[in-house]
């Protein structure tokens, strides 16, 4: 019988009017500005909303939000209260769950978010999943923080088959640790050729890679084009990703 994991006990500590997230030792997994709870606090995190450059702005206000590990629920709350989009989290751990609503301002459930307490490979890999999403944020890291927990080609490949035709992937990875660009390898073989991306890295060493289904990268003026867009609506910096992302190709077998 396979043994459940462990899940570490879910705390806060403030700092400079900052809120943050821990999973039982000191390394940070979220935050939130506690004057600004709608804000997008951390860099990598706002790197994590790098797929709406590549989403269609026609197709904006029809987009299925979808984020793997809740973290402080920055992403969450962002897309649906922010850009006002229908939004599910998926999380493992019921304690980042109730400390989230208790601490991170997350709302209650409603017509427009779902927050589902699963393990995320078992989510992605469901048939009821299938095509069911355009906007994938997948952020899964324990308490270590050392690597993704969920990492391997079969679940990208399921990844892959929750999004529809010109769904977008954002994944975070660290890009200085060895095994970056084995994990950018099996996105790259779950996606197909010519469908993965990446920023350079965060000064903390995040590198974002992203991964599409069913279009060609728009040229890099159209990118920017809609980088404008994005700044001027959502003063996101999103004239910044553009000068920071450049094509992956896969250097090792993944």
């Amino acid at each position: 019988m396979k043994r459940k994991p462990t899940l570490a006990e879910a705390t806060i500590s403030e700092e400079r009017g900052v809120r943050y997230l821990h999973l039982g030792t000191p390394w940070i997994q979220g935050a939130m500005r506690i004057r600004q709870p709608q804000k997008l606090e951390l860099e990598y995190i706002q790197r994590m909303m790098t797929w709406l450059l590549l989403r269609d702005p026609d197709h904006l206000p029809d987009t299925r939000c979808l984020q793997l590990g809740l973290g402080a629920a920055a992403i969450t709350k962002y897309c649906h209260s922010v850009l006002r989009l229908p939004t599910t989290a998926v999380e493992i751990n019921p304690q980042v769950i109730g400390v989230c609503r208790a601490w991170f301002h997350l709302p209650d459930d409603d017509e427009r978010l779902t927050v589902v307490q699963a393990d995320a490979a078992r989510y992605v890999a469901s048939d009821d999943q299938v095509a069911n999403f355009d906007a994938l944020c997948v952020d899964l890291y324990d308490h270590d923080a050392a690597s993704p927990v969920l990492d391997d080609e079969a679940f990208y490949r399921a990844c892959w088959r929750c999004l529809d035709d010109g769904g977008v992937m954002t994944v975070n990875l660290f890009g200085r640790d060895t095994s970056f660009e084995r994990s950018a390898a099996r996105i790259s073989a779950a996606f197909g050729p010519n469908r993965v991306a990446m920023l350079k890295p965060t000064t903390e060493g995040n590198t974002i890679v992203l991964a599409w289904k069913g279009f060609d990268l728009p040229s890099r003026d159209v990118l920017t084009q809609r980088a404008e867009a994005l700044h001027a609506r959502w003063s996101l910096p999103a004239k910044k990703w553009v000068k920071l992302l450049s094509s992956f190709q896969p250097a090792v077998t993944p």
